[in-house]
């Protein structure tokens, strides 16, 4: 595994320290570990495939977070996007942010672990975009969360103004992304960028919604829990 994420890292062009590698093929034992234990997410048995689709795909934001001195990663479930960016921007302090316990649990021995400058917390985005965390990080992050139009009353809430938020999507993102207009404006948002990123040997690519806070968000949003997802603007 480590010798195969090494040459799939340097295949697509992230540069990586011999440290963050270890990290990295750490984390992933870490995660088939407690996977047989609670079920936490769907990885596959081929490394290649899991490399691949978990590690790469949460790697490709790295350019769009370069600078940023708080992230926070909304729905982190296993520790993606958020568990790889971390590793790889040890400068950068990361909030993993899930609403089921087990998960954050599992997220907190993992950074205990791998010694990483991150805190993990049981919230749901809706809470702490009305409270202390508002409009306080200079990024976020979120991957097979919501709809984009659900994940801007979610994710910008959060952001500062002259922030990002980058999405992580499949390759429906550009429709998304016209059916978000709406939540764009009212948030104080913009689409930056709809950019796909290519894995190197493969007939397909990740996708990233890249968005910009260009004003404060109103104070009405984001709704209660729940309502974002039932009723999306």
């Amino acid at each position: 595994m480590r010798e195969l994420l090494k040459a799939r890292l340097k295949a697509a062009g992230v540069a990586a320290e011999a440290e963050q590698a270890e990290k990295l093929a750490a984390f992933h034992e870490l995660l088939i570990e407690a996977n047989a234990r609670m079920n936490l997410t769907r990885v596959s048995a081929d490394p290649a495939e899991a490399i691949d689709r978990n590690y790469l795909d949460s790697l490709a934001p790295l350019p769009h977070l370069s600078g940023a001195k708080t992230c926070v990663d909304v729905g982190s479930g296993a520790g993606f996007p958020g568990v790889p960016l971390a590793i790889f921007l040890p400068d950068t302090h990361f909030v993993l942010m899930d609403s089921l316990l087990k998960r954050v649990e599992f997220l907190r021995g993992v950074i205990k672990e791998l010694s990483l400058n991150a805190e993990a917390v049981c919230l749901r985005a809706e809470e702490a975009g009305r409270g202390d965390m508002r409009e306080s990080f200079d990024a976020a992050t979120a991957r097979a969360v919501a709809p984009l139009n659900v994940l801007c009353e979610l994710l910008l809430p959060l952001v500062r103004v002259g922030g990002k938020a980058v999405a992580l999507k499949g390759p429906g993102a550009a429709a998304e992304a016209e059916a978000a207009q709406n939540a764009l404006e009212a948030l104080g948002g913009r689409l930056a960028a709809i950019e796909e990123v290519p894995i190197p040997g493969r007939d397909w690519a990740h996708t990233l919604a890249v968005l910009t806070k260009t004003a404060p968000t109103p104070e009405k949003y984001p709704r209660r829990v729940g309502v974002p997802e039932k009723r999306p603007l």
